[in-house]
């Protein structure tokens, strides 16, 4: 078992992943891209949580994936992120949240703002001129979400742990 906290996210479906990954290779700093792209549905887990965590996320994986649609761009100060909403996920994130109330830190209990960062840690400009220029062409589109998934967190890059594909 690890000492390090947990972190959960959403997977993305193979051509949304590949767009993704492509725009945070091109835009976030590669010497702070240790991750994929990712949806995060909780930051900080504590470890001895694991196997009931598993449980949950494979039991909720049990149903068809979630409609997921990315409906915006936002503005992160020093970054770029994509809006997603998602009543699916909503509903699994918060009957999560309600199992491990009393375990969540002060960000994980905070209002849930899903979203896709695809750029952060730079100037305010370069941020800014990355949203005027994605709002040029931007539309709404539908988001796939192919599974759940938890990672170790161990002061670096994260480790995949589990991942639970949802049924197609």
């Amino acid at each position: 078992m690890s000492s390090g906290p947990i972190i959960v996210t959403a997977l993305f479906g193979p051509g949304d992943d590949g767009w993704l990954q492509h725009l945070r290779r091109i835009h976030y700093p590669p010497e702070r891209n240790r991750v994929p792209a990712h949806l995060t549905l909780f930051r900080h887990l504590p470890p001895g949580i694991e196997r009931e965590l598993a449980r949950r996320l494979a039991d909720a994986a049990a149903a068809p994936p979630p409609a997921a649609w990315v409906t915006g761009i936002m503005d992160l100060g020093e970054g770029t992120a994509f809006r997603v909403e998602s009543q699916d996920l909503e509903t699994i994130r918060g009957e999560l949240a309600e199992a491990f109330h009393g375990l969540l830190t002060p960000q994980d209990q905070s209002p849930w703002r899903p979203h896709v960062t695809i750029q952060n840690k730079v100037l305010p400009k370069d941020a800014k001129a990355l949203q005027q220029s994605l709002r040029a062409s931007f539309e709404p589109r539908p988001l796939a979400i192919r599974a759940l998934a938890s990672w170790r967190y161990e002061g670096g890059p994260w480790a995949p742990f589990r991942s639970h594909a949802f049924r197609l």
